[in-house]
């Protein structure tokens, strides 16, 4: 478990940056595997979902151990995790990237939202997805899934390294989501990313105004010479930003 702690300021910035500028950030630093595959929002939101790694661990169901009677087991892993996952966190599921079983349903889903959570993924899907997708609360999941999990699904493990659709995940880990999906950012970088990305990002909405008024990429993006800076230097001038 990280010793970082996500900063208001942080979480702030990384609010304000897409997952493609991040992956770029990332790449940079020689990270080429940090967007979470196959994971999708359940529906779009107005804000990114941000947060630090809170972690649930699956393996593959025995069926003399997970039974419907396992539910009433407070301990239980699923339970447990959803009123243990600290508030502005986020809930990751390692599900083996196996929707055909939920990973988690509304009732759950609920519960997480109410407790000031950030947001959930799944590498697997979530079943009554109608109703979760009118949550307020950022949701993530490959495909929805009717069967319970106990079918395919045993809860195994809390806040350890998990694998959530091929990235590593390490509890505390920054997680970043948007429209477009998941990105896990290392605890260790997130205050660097996010200044970096901020900064990534006032860019190139300079440069998206510049094209769509006919400007040629080339120079542009990215700026080879001393105009483009200067420009936009200027631009930032007269938007505040």
């Amino acid at each position: 478990m990280s010793n970082y702690v996500l900063s208001g300021e942080t979480r702030n910035k990384l609010m304000g940056v897409a997952t493609p500028t991040i992956a770029t950030a990332l790449f940079k630093r020689g990270f080429r595997n940090q967007f979470i595959q196959d994971v999708h929002p359940l529906s779009p939101k107005k804000a990114n979902m941000v947060g630090q790694a809170f972690t649930l661990r699956y393996i593959p169901a025995r069926e003399d151990l997970n039974t419907l009677d396992v539910f009433r087991n407070p301990e239980h892993p699923q339970r447990a995790a959803v009123e243990a996952c600290p508030p502005g966190a986020v809930l990751v599921m390692d599900s083996r990237k196996d929707a055909r079983a939920a990973s988690a349903g509304s009732i759950l889903i609920s519960r997480l939202q109410v407790r000031g959570v950030a947001g959930v993924v799944t590498d697997g899907g979530f079943r009554d997805s109608p109703e979760i997708a009118n949550l307020d609360i950022p949701a993530y999941h490959h495909r929805p899934s009717a069967p319970t999990n106990l079918t395919l699904h045993q809860a195994i493990e809390i806040n350890g390294p998990i694998g959530c659709g091929d990235v590593a995940v390490f509890p505390g880990d920054v997680l970043v989501g948007d429209n477009e999906g998941v990105i896990v950012i290392p605890a260790h970088l997130a205050d660097e990313i996010a200044e970096e990305t901020v900064e990534m990002t006032a860019y190139e909405d300079f440069v998206t105004e510049e094209v769509l008024n006919g400007a040629t990429i080339i120079g542009l993006y990215p700026a080879t010479s001393d105009a483009p800076k200067a420009k936009f230097a200027e631009w930032r001038k007269q938007k505040g930003r």
